[in-house]
């Protein structure tokens, strides 16, 4: 009888081991349910956007790659820059189409923390990527004699490939640890892809450590390129302002100010995100934060840059009617 009674125990652990599992291996991306009516709304829009994004950035990446005039350092970061843009978007609005176009927002545990370490991956290389754009803005104005030299064509694919590779690892072990984490309770997570703050919500324990690792590598990857891109344009306006001519400021900081423009969106919105204390309010408007950085950043890239750049706008005429 009580050997009975200890087969019965097991089995009943074995059944809520079982139920725990099945919970941990799917989550759920509320995604925007919480307005059903606007569903076939959001998607229509995000599908114009996607589109957008995809078209813009490709004539950015065209018209930088086959046109002569277009063949400088400025335009190779420019053309990976967009190609980057594109990888970024890619790895959330697509899933985001399909979840408001089945109405399901189920994802698996492997295609979360594939979604998640991806996007933290190209997230992290636009950091770096902006940070050497400004770099080659501040050598192209402060040092115009030298900069052949020291922006040579090696030195370009070298800045690029360490802009993409240096936050691989970092972001692939942040990954394993934020997923090694136990999940119970509820699976729902109050996101439309798999962000880290959403995640960490559904952990079970103390997870005071992960959230220090999370501002760490924040302070890593977003605070210390924003301070790097700081520094280049301070010294950057501190030259332009002793330029005697007005023609060359102006022409100096028509330069600039697309790729400020568009750090000031990306940075201010991830950091706001991602630095900005924990709270279970606003889950709302961390999402429409999260819109800036994901979606419209991209978005507004091949805009900004065609619109405040000449060149870009004449090589544009070349190829489209």
């Amino acid at each position: 009888m009580q050997s009975r009674n200890v087969n019965l125990e097991r089995e009943d652990h074995l059944k809520i081991t079982e139920t725990n599992l099945t919970i941990m291996m799917e989550f759920v991306l509320l995604g925007f349910t919480d307005i059903p009516q606007f569903q076939w709304f959001l998607f229509g829009i995000f599908l114009v956007i996607y589109v957008t994004i995809l078209l813009g950035n490709g004539v950015i990446i065209l018209i930088t790659r086959v046109d002569a005039t277009l063949q400088t350092p400025m335009y190779f970061f420019l053309g990976n820059f967009s190609f980057l843009e594109i990888c970024y978007v890619s790895v959330t609005l697509p899933r985001m189409l399909m979840d408001l176009w089945t109405q399901r927002g189920t994802i698996s545990f492997f295609t979360c923390a594939t979604q998640m370490c991806f996007f933290f991956i190209l997230g992290a290389t636009e950091c770096f990527l902006l940070a050497v754009m400004a770099y080659d803005r501040c050598v192209a104005i402060c040092d115009p004699l030298h900069y052949p030299l020291v922006m040579h064509p090696k030195v370009c694919v070298g800045l690029v490939l360490a802009s993409w590779l240096s936050g691989t690892p970092v972001q692939i072990g942040q990954t394993c640890q934020i997923f090694s984490l136990p999940f119970c309770g509820s699976n729902t997570i109050n996101h439309f892809f798999c962000d880290i703050p959403a995640l960490l919500k559904l952990a079970c324990g103390d997870i005071f450590v992960n959230e220090m690792v999370v501002y760490i590598f924040g302070i890593l990857f977003v605070t210390v390129p924003f301070l790097l891109i700081l520094g280049f344009y301070i010294r950057i306006i501190s030259t332009i302002l002793k330029l005697p001519a007005n023609t060359g400021r102006t022409k100096a900081f028509s330069t600039c100010s697309s790729h400020i423009t568009v750090v000031l969106l990306f940075y201010g919105s991830a950091t706001v995100t991602y630095l900005k204390p924990k709270s279970n309010e606003h889950e709302g408007l961390d999402k429409l934060i999260s819109l800036f950085y994901t979606i419209l950043t991209p978005m507004f890239n091949p805009i900004i840059y065609s619109l405040r750049n000449k060149d870009v706008r004449k090589a544009m005429r070349k190829f489209l009617p």
